[in-house]
């Protein structure tokens, strides 16, 4: 199977701007670029499913360049309903770096920065050098024009396309860039950059866009309640990450094997067909993450990630070191305990139950558990001495129900 052939395979061709390039994508040596603006100090899941067809790309023999929009991260890209809140010009520079460094750790990209070359171009220039390039008619007719006009855009999103554009033709001449690869969103961004190098330069430049990668109901990969899955560790732990990637729903994970991971169609093929046999093992899950964490965050992240949630499993709690605590159970309801306290006052002055009848009634069907041990008296005093770490009291109410008591 040549390149094209398996990116086909793996559902990550949407559209090419010429049938050409897929004879120059087998071959190979083609520099492209991709591109995401500075928004946040990490890339998250979202972005990860993006960037790794460069990898693919690269590891066929192309050259892929990151750049890292500190121009166009100034302004906003179009959202289909609304504008994007403006950040600063400090948050930006802050967040380049942040950005940068994280690429070249984890995807080993060349990375530039488009501020580098717009920050001097004045407005006469830009109109009379990019502008006129454009016709309105061209620029209102692109999807994420066409979904904004209803409710409006402002000129500095509408003019988002010509700094794209500008970017493309920049690279096109500076670096021999011929090929930009993004997501589908991003397809009329894309053309205007090969129009404005084909009317500017004369040459032809070329665009390849994936699917975005979403689930059942359509929603973004990795996108979360606004809640997103850093690629940062130390902003969302390997064992968070795991969790999410091990409970993706049954019906996509197959796809999300072929589009997020190196696996060979026989590899997939044999997990597709463990399962269709026996869904509840989730071993199809389970090596989505173990990939991903790996590729992320090296196997040693990912073999902490696996004993943190046998640990979790099991309810071998005591186990788990007052750091490891953190990361497991961060998110879960959580408060501050001052002193030792009866079991059942515990659990009622702490929210666990509603009253102490009720609390009777979990106690005696032993549906309480504390730092993994069942509670069956109603005697029993948590108390700080027994805390992991001296700290950390996990609590459980029944069977999936978690509470972090933290002593001062």
């Amino acid at each position: 199977m040549n390149l094209y052939d398996e990116l086909v395979w793996r559902g990550l061709v949407q559209d090419i701007s010429d049938e050409a390039l897929i004879e120059k994508l087998n071959k190979g040596g083609l520099t492209f670029y991709i591109g995401t603006d500075p928004t946040a100090d990490s890339m998250h899941i979202g972005h990860y499913s993006s960037f790794l067809i460069s990898k693919r790309l690269a590891k066929a023999g192309h050259h892929p360049i990151l750049l890292v929009g500190g121009a166009t991260g100034l302004i906003g890209d179009p959202k289909p309903t609304s504008e994007r809140p403006m950040i600063s010009k400090e948050e930006v520079k802050r967040n380049f770096v942040g950005l940068k460094m994280q690429a070249e750790q984890i995807f080993g990209f060349e990375v530039v920065n488009n501020y580098d070359w717009i920050q001097n171009i004045n407005v006469i220039d830009f109109l009379r050098d990019y502008g006129k390039f454009f016709n309105i008619n061209y620029m209102l007719a692109k999807d994420k024009v066409k979904t904004r006009m209803e409710t409006g855009i402002t000129y500095a999103e509408f003019s988002y396309m010509i700094l794209q554009a500008l970017d493309f033709m920049y690279l096109f001449e500076t670096k021999n860039c011929v090929l930009q690869v993004a997501g589908s969103d991003q397809w009329g961004n894309i053309t205007s950059g090969i129009e404005l190098i084909r009317k500017k330069l004369g040459k032809e430049a070329y665009g390849m866009v994936m699917p975005l990668v979403t689930d059942s109901n359509g929603v973004k990969f990795g996108k979360t309640e606004g809640n997103a899955l850093w690629l940062d560790k130390n902003k969302t732990s390997s064992y968070e990450l795991y969790q999410y990637l091990v409970n993706l729903e049954d019906s996509m994970i197959i796809e999300y094997l072929k589009k997020l991971t190196f696996l060979s169609k026989e590899e997939i093929d044999h997990y597709e067909k463990k399962n269709l046999e026996h869904p509840e093992l989730r071993e199809a899950h389970k090596r989505l993450a173990q990939e991903i964490i790996t590729d992320l965050h090296g196997p040693e992240e990912y073999e902490k990630a696996y004993r943190l949630s046998q640990v979790l499993f099991n309810g071998d709690v005591k186990d788990l070191t007052g750091y490891e605590i953190q990361q497991v159970f961060h998110g879960v309801p959580s408060f501050t305990v001052k002193n030792d306290e009866n079991l059942l006052d515990f659990l009622v002055n702490h929210g666990i139950v509603t009253s102490k009848r009720e609390g009777r009634e979990f106690i005696s069907n032993g549906s309480i558990m504390i730092n993994g041990d069942k509670c069956s008296h109603l005697d029993k005093i948590v108390a700080k001495s027994d805390a992991i770490d001296q700290k950390y009291v996990v609590v459980r109410r029944g069977k999936k129900k978690y509470y972090l008591a933290v002593f001062e």
